[in-house]
């Protein structure tokens, strides 16, 4: 056995003691079941550790960073086949422009700021006030983006309260997969939207290989993201995440599959979403 694989080898049988231990704790099922809340703290105190490094593209968030290229051009061409933005507006600098979105689980703002660029009326919201001074420091820079975006430290479940049905879409994207309650989580961002608005989520499947990739190659090996960012068992099957967007009255459009080159930090779209994936689903009422 060569030295490397006997190493991959030693890294693999270290995350299956330590996924072991965990005992699937909480399993998916007792996960939507647990208090109603759609906020982990523990997830939010792990995040809050890269709040220094956020927009740093070459930093630990550089995946986030580029995947920008396939998630801001699905937000915009899935509000136009909704009919929600206006299409003589298309081919426009801000084709988004009379749209309101809302970004659940916005950190320290990367997709808020390029939605709010096209022209969309962007409220930012997350658990954490540390990210959120990130995203309002950094949003400070650029003046085109005053009047257009404002970040606010809430949950989805409190601004439901508040804004019920305010919004054209909901965007919430690498979040889902550090929630327990998912099914309350969904259930949550639905309430924003108008009827007929649109949902976008982006997130990582629950499989063999997103094990493999997303937490042993990205975490274990490559050190890509930091130890202990993901959770396999809170990952969600597409499958999964349709029922739960059905249950609450959303019909999916498209779900797309998608994948990161670490070796050129690029994504593009695959046929597969056996790793990550998008997903755009519409409020039927």
């Amino acid at each position: 056995m060569s030295v490397s694989t006997a190493v991959l080898s030693n890294v693999v049988r270290n995350s299956l003691f330590k996924l072991h231990n965990r005992s699937l704790a909480p399993t998916l099922l007792n996960a939507n079941h647990s208090s109603q809340s759609s906020v982990d703290p523990e997830s939010v105190k792990h995040l809050e550790k890269m709040a220094s490094v956020w927009w740093n593209e070459l930093g630990s968030m550089k995946p986030l960073h580029s995947m920008n290229s396939l998630r801001v051009p699905f937000i915009r061409d899935g509000l136009f086949s909704a009919g929600a933005a206006n299409h003589n507006r298309k081919n426009t600098a801000k084709p988004l422009d009379g749209l309101r979105i809302v970004d659940v689980g916005c950190g320290g703002g990367l997709l808020s700021e390029p939605l709010a660029r096209l022209g969309a009326t962007v409220t930012g919201i997350d658990a954490s006030l540390e990210l959120i001074d990130v995203a309002k420091q950094h949003a400070e820079s650029d003046l085109s983006l005053r009047g257009r975006l404002q970040y606010i430290h809430t949950l989805a479940e409190t601004l439901a309260i508040e804004d019920e049905e305010k919004y054209d879409a909901v965007v919430s994207s690498e979040v889902i997969e550090h929630v327990q309650n998912k099914t309350y989580f969904i259930e949550q961002c639905v309430k924003l939207l108008k009827p007929k608005g649109s949902i976008f989520l982006t997130t990582v499947s629950r499989t063999t290989q997103s094990w493999l990739a997303g937490i042993i190659g990205a975490e274990d090996v490559l050190k890509i993201v930091p130890q202990g960012t993901h959770q396999w068992e809170l990952f969600i099957s597409p499958p999964e995440l349709q029922a739960m967007l059905e249950q609450y009255g959303c019909i999916t459009k498209l779900v797309h599959g998608m994948f990161y080159n670490p070796l050129t930090n690029e994504w593009r779209w695959s046929c597969s979403s056996s790793l990550s994936y998008a997903i755009h689903a519409v409020k039927t009422s």
